[in-house]
């Protein structure tokens, strides 16, 4: 596989966008309404599998039934492709189906993809925007557009190159994917030899989980509802695989610039990237602590990976587009924050308002 080509140098952006299109599939729902919904009633699609884990016990995941994903392009059938790209391909085609008559082929695609974890290859690269194209058969502008594997926080590393490349004046729109599936079998050994996976027995885990999500921004105007402004970004050294100590302070410093790049409104809903497991709750709790002026006393968090599982690098888009629909719609009061962090170092978030 070839590696991701580098993302375009631009200068920071400083102005907002705001959403105007979304596709969807998730284990929750065909699209976003359904999800939305499903997730503003604390619906659960977290359920058995037929996949056992190292004590012999059913790991609890929740995945998009099999007959809700199209078959794999037949010319695609004959790549050699692993069963997760594969998956994550024909989870990807209807999701972005969905946007067919809100993109042209002049609109370039941010792609958000699992990232590298350590002693293993890497899961997408720019082939995955040329096969993409191939299984959904949505016109984009495969030359201008952009891998990053990135995990949960990619989406947010993806809108900040969106908002380049719209302040550029190149692009009037720009398309935003998020695609991941944590059905693979090795994967799953790798996760349940440190007891990650959910199930009988092990508490302190997540259930595995998949989605798509694909969304449209173009720049906002006075009449925008809601504006997504630039995002903060920051490396955290103490990660899951490092061996520094774990401050928690790359997410405080992302949350921090998030803020600092908007209006001064306090914070009333606060949308996170939690999986379940105990490992991040340390980093929200110090850039809470860290960013309390910029929060709202009585600020409302919301987790909705409790009802569809950890998505991996669907994250950041799904938690963008769940605030937008919900503050649009009243069901959500802003301004919001949406804060992803990846396995690795990467941690982002982004003030929405």
């Amino acid at each position: 596989m070839s590696t991701p080509q580098p993302q375009p140098e631009f200068k920071l952006p400083t102005l907002p966008v705001e959403i105007i299109a979304v596709g969807m599939l998730t284990p929750l729902g065909a699209d976003a309404v359904m999800t939305a919904a499903a997730v503003r009633s604390g619906i659960s699609a977290y359920e058995e599998s037929s996949i056992l884990n190292k004590q012999f016990n059913p790991m609890v995941m929740s995945l998009v039934p099999e007959a809700a994903l199209p078959a794999l392009d037949d010319e695609l059938a004959s790549l050699g492709l692993t069963s997760r790209q594969q998956r994550m391909l024909r989870l990807a085609a209807p999701a972005m189906q969905q946007l067919q008559d809100s993109v042209s082929e002049t609109v370039p695609l941010m792609l958000c993809g699992p990232e590298k974890m350590p002693d293993r290859r890497s899961v997408v690269s720019d082939n995955f925007l040329k096969h993409l194209a191939m299984q959904a058969k949505v016109p984009f502008d495969i030359e201008n557009s952009y891998v990053f594997p990135e995990g949960r926080a990619a989406g947010l590393y993806a809108l900040e190159t969106a908002m380049q490349l719209l302040e550029s004046g190149e692009h009037s729109e720009v398309m935003i994917g998020g695609v991941d599936s944590f059905l693979d079998l090795y994967l799953l050994a790798t996760l349940d030899s440190a007891d990650r996976v959910l199930s009988q027995g092990a508490m302190d885990a997540f259930a595995p989980g998949e989605a798509a999500v694909f969304i449209v921004v173009k720049p906002a105007d006075e009449k925008s509802a809601v504006k997504i402004y630039p995002p903060g970004i920051a490396d955290e050294p103490g990660h899951r695989y490092s061996s520094e100590p774990y401050k928690g302070e790359g997410l405080a410093n992302a949350v921090r610039e998030s803020i600092s790049k908007a209006p001064k409104n306090p914070v009333k809903t606060v949308f996170a990237s939690f999986n379940g497991e105990n490992f991040s709750a340390k980093e929200w709790g110090v850039a809470a602590i860290r960013n309390q002026k910029s929060l709202d006393g009585d600020f409302n968090l919301v987790h909705p990976s409790d009802c569809y599982g950890d998505i991996g690098a669907a994250t950041a888009p799904m938690l963008m587009a769940l605030a937008s629909i919900g503050m649009l719609e009243g069901h959500y009061q802003g301004p919001a924050l949406v804060w992803a962090s990846s396995e690795i170092q990467q941690r982002a978030a982004v003030y929405i308002g």
